[in-house]
């Protein structure tokens, strides 16, 4: 076989150029920290990487989803706390009414008080967070009570329109499961419990000593109620918070299984690239010695 200059000169050239691809594909590692940049540097590698960080997306969504929980359910809790003290506070007022010595100055004045607090409650039924009701069941955008539309149906006791809405607010917490986010309004902020304070402000100003001590386990009842539901709450709130824990340690695990897929090695890259430079040196001169003068060199 004969071998020419032109074919010494072709074989040198094309050598070079992949030893400049091989470079530029160390420098392309380093500069992006990533081993591949396209799929077609290694199909299988980008399949895995997709997956892995599909299953990473996945992780953060449910963890996102955990922070609105944390929104509602905390909102909720602090909400039915405050709820919790008002109602303590009426069967306060109700405890010292119905002491025989009270005239009905004093009632009227105490049926004020009890006034306020049924206000207190309501402002309580109608709280929003994230511009979203909280307490009316799935409903998010109407308020559970409306003072504006007083003397309802008579099905209803309470003076003003309240909400019986129960619906739940589901949240998926992981994959394929979801849990309550919102209490049951109508156990907490039900129209009978501002019927029952309004009735008892309607006797303190009547001075009907008579219904204070009834109005007494009425109460009572309803502070139960309150006292059930956030207990209730706070079971969802600690599971909730096992949740977290597990999603963290996922996603500790699927971003290290992601890294170990798709990042460089950048020492070993940067020894690769150390290596292919001087290879690529002694290719070049190499190639200087291939490419002799010819004879119209001489006869120049």
């Amino acid at each position: 076989m004969r071998v020419t200059q032109g074919m010494l000169t072709n074989n040198m050239l094309r050598h070079l150029s992949n030893s400049y691809d091989r470079m530029g594909k160390y420098q392309e590692q380093l500069s992006t920290g990533k081993k591949i940049n396209r799929p077609s540097d290694n199909p299988v590698v980008a399949m895995k990487g997709m997956n892995y960080r599909t299953q990473l997306n996945e992780v953060q969504q449910f963890q996102r989803n955990l922070g609105e929980m944390h929104n509602w359910m905390e909102n909720s809790d602090s909400a039915m706390d405050k709820a919790t003290q008002a109602m303590q506070r009426v069967r306060e007022l109700t405890v010292q009414a119905s002491n025989g010595t009270y005239d009905q100055g004093q009632r009227e004045n105490i049926a004020k008080e009890i006034g306020q607090l049924k206000d207190h409650m309501i402002d309580i039924a109608n709280t929003k967070v994230n511009n979203k009701y909280i307490f009316n069941g799935n409903d998010t955008l109407n308020a559970p009570v409306d003072v504006s539309e007083e003397n309802p149906p008579a099905a209803d006791p309470s003076p003003f329109k309240v909400s019986d809405n129960s619906g739940e607010v589901m949240i998926e917490i992981s994959k394929g499961n979801s849990l309550k986010a919102n209490i049951d309004p109508t156990k907490v902020f039900s129209g009978q419990l501002f019927a029952d304070l309004q009735g008892l402000e309607n006797a303190l100003k009547g001075n009907d000593e008579s219904k204070l001590n009834g109005y007494l386990d009425i109460i009572d009842d309803h502070i139960n109620n309150i006292v059930d539901e956030r207990a209730d709450l706070g079971a969802r709130m600690n599971r909730i918070e096992l949740v977290e824990d597990r999603l963290a340690q996922q996603e500790i695990t699927a971003t290290r299984i992601l890294s170990e897929n798709e990042d460089a090695d950048i020492e070993k890259v940067i020894t690769e690239l150390k290596t292919q430079e001087s290879v690529h040196r002694a290719a070049l001169g190499v190639g200087a010695r291939i490419i002799q003068p010819t004879l119209m060199d001489f006869l120049r």
